[in-house]
């Protein structure tokens, strides 16, 4: 190895340190480039350097690049593999489910759209406690104390709604 890029790398091994840590994001990948610098100054055979620092931050620029190709190499591999161990398309974020086709979507759809409608006709007090209860997950004791009245009240609101929903669910 060349005493003055030696000297140089040594001098600015903290400085290059912390240029490397920017550009990677993760000081011991940044160690790890840094390491694999010193070995290639180490390997020597180049000429005299008119700028050491300047060559030793063009090292330290190409190595950070080197890895990020290769980490995009290794994400491209590995998707492949995936999309062909498992018939998925790995670019999409949320696979599509090959069993839900459109009938089965407009459906359930229609479904949501009968249920809302449902609840909205529902008479004034079985709605509320319905909602209260069923929506908003709240107990039936909590019901009746926010609605003024008894919990045998909020039951026969609620048996009242579950007999509305069933009857007007079934039918189509």
């Amino acid at each position: 190895m060349e005493g003055g890029l030696e000297t140089v790398y040594h001098a600015l091994r903290g400085e290059l340190l912390r240029f490397l840590i920017a550009r990677t994001g993760n000081a011991a990948e940044a160690e790890d480039v840094l390491h694999d610098m010193w070995l290639r100054i180490g390997e020597g055979g180049s000429g005299p350097i008119a700028n050491p620092r300047a060559y030793l931050y063009r090292i330290a620029q190409n190595l950070v690049l080197d890895r990020l190709r290769e980490t995009k190499r290794r994400e491209v591999r590995d998707r492949a593999w995936m999309e062909l161990a498992t018939g998925a398309d790995m670019r999409r974020p949320d696979p599509v489910d090959p069993h839900a086709d459109a009938l089965e979507q407009m459906t359930a759809r229609e479904e949501v759209a009968r249920l809302a409608s449902a609840i909205a006709n529902l008479p004034p007090g079985a709605r509320r406690a319905f909602q209260l209860h069923k929506v908003e997950g709240m107990p039936q004791g909590e019901v009746a104390s926010r609605l003024g009245i008894s919990k045998s009240g909020v039951e026969k609101h609620m048996a009242v709604a579950m007999k509305y929903l069933r009857r007007a669910l079934s039918e189509d």
